[in-house]
């Protein structure tokens, strides 16, 4: 908020000093507890003010000249500090470019970058801060989860923005840029699951194993489980946990998918999920009252969500059932289109979800019908994952599944009923 009644006097940049002070005293007090740091609470603090009051010298002066002299000032004043060091103690170069960038986010609360500035300031002092939390997390990452990252980057960075950006195809609905945007948002909804998959390991039990399995692939989850429980019935309560949950956060994903595709359609959506979300929990949660499931579950194997293959493969999935989906529209109306909902939905929920979602954006179809065939695709889904769990794992952990998978598609196809 300014202060309208400094405005007009000489104290008018009063409060975007004390801003800088106040961001390089925050970064300061972090390193002020490390007793071989060369630089502290006091150090830090006047180099942010260093900072704006170099900034303002060059909006005096109309040159770019204080700022980089100051930063340069900077710079010899840290290879100073550093130079009567022993050469074999460390130099400590995170305070170093920590300071460097104090001294920056100081000219950027005088540029009026405030908001920014204030960010900046709270990240870098968490990544300061949570230096061992951070470490920690790089030492359970493998070689594998290292290439899944940068696989990520390739699909993101490289080869999205080469991609055209119009229409293709009958009914102008293959956009390639569109088409390969919507494969980068789910490899990163799927990466991020796998990725705390792996940080997190089996050492928090059953509920959170299902929760990352489903975002990164819930029937994955489902078939690993299957077996597991399958091949040992002691695991069959911890695996009701997992595999249930695992679809129950496929709801979740729908969700965020809907909300990132076509915000405008989410008000209708959510209240349908949320209707088959709610009976599945509350029959999840009485199943697990009645029984106790190991504290360490195995961890499922799953494949690299940001293969290139992968990638390509759902991207080719999704244009198939994008381009049926209006065909079949057009030719046939909404039963068209509910048609590839049960069957596309049988093995993959998100390409008929975000296929309604796109047409619903282009007109080509109505809300009602967009939500019912996500409910009807959701339905099919769990029907299919149901008859993996009989298959690889069983009557005994079908039956346990079935309550609240079946609570689940009841409730979907209910409210989907309603709304269309």
């Amino acid at each position: 908020m300014e202060l309208t009644w400094l405005q007009g006097t000489q104290f008018e940049r009063l409060p975007a000093l004390a801003t800088s002070l106040a961001l390089g005293l925050l970064m300061g007090l972090e390193r002020e507890r490390l007793p071989g740091a060369k630089a502290g609470l006091r150090t830090f603090g006047l180099a942010a003010l260093f900072g704006s009051l170099c900034a303002h010298i060059d909006d005096k002066a109309g040159t770019p000249y204080a700022v980089i002299a100051g930063l340069l000032a900077v710079a010899a004043m840290i290879i100073a500090a550093h130079a009567r060091d022993d050469p074999k103690q460390d130099p400590g170069a995170t305070t170093v470019i920590a300071l460097l960038v104090c001294y920056l986010l100081g000219v950027m609360v005088w540029m009026g970058q405030e908001a920014v500035a204030v960010m900046l300031a709270i990240v870098c002092t968490a990544l300061l801060y949570f230096k061992a939390e951070l470490r920690g997390i790089a030492q359970r990452l493998d070689r594998r989860d290292l290439v899944s990252i940068l696989q990520f980057a390739v699909l993101t960075f490289i080869i999205l923005p080469i991609l055209p950006d119009r229409p293709h195809g009958p009914y102008g609905v293959l956009n390639p840029y569109e088409i390969w945007l919507l494969v980068v948002l789910i490899s990163g909804v799927s990466l991020a699951g796998y990725i705390a998959m792996r940080i997190v390991g089996p050492r928090h039990g059953a509920a959170l194993v299902g929760i990352f399995g489903g975002l990164v692939s819930s029937t994955a989850t489902t078939l690993v489980y299957s077996r597991h429980a399958g091949r040992n019935e002691e695991l069959q309560g911890m695996a009701t946990t997992v595999i249930v949950l695992a679809n129950l956060v496929l709801l979740a994903r729908l969700a965020v998918l809907t909300a990132v595709v076509s915000p405008t359609l989410l008000r209708v959506v959510l209240p349908v999920l949320a209707a088959g979300l709610a009976p599945g929990l509350l029959v999840l949660a009485w199943l697990r009252a009645r029984r106790h499931d190991p504290a360490q579950p195995p961890m499922p194997e799953v494949k690299n969500p940001t293969e290139l293959r992968a990638a390509l493969g759902f991207a080719a999935v999704y244009a198939i059932v994008l381009l049926l989906s209006a065909w079949l529209s057009d030719i046939a109306g909404k039963a068209g289109l509910y048609t590839v909902a049960l069957v596309s939905g049988l093995t993959d929920v998100d390409a008929i979800t975000l296929s309604s979602l796109r047409l619903h954006g282009t007109g080509s179809i109505g809300t009602g019908a967009a939500v019912v065939a996500i409910a009807l695709a959701v339905c099919a889904n769990t029907a299919f994952k149901l008859g993996l769990v009989l298959v690889t794992g069983g009557r005994p952990l079908f039956r346990r599944c079935a309550g609240p998978l079946a609570a689940v598609a009841a409730g979907l196809a209910s409210a989907a009923l309603v709304t269309g």
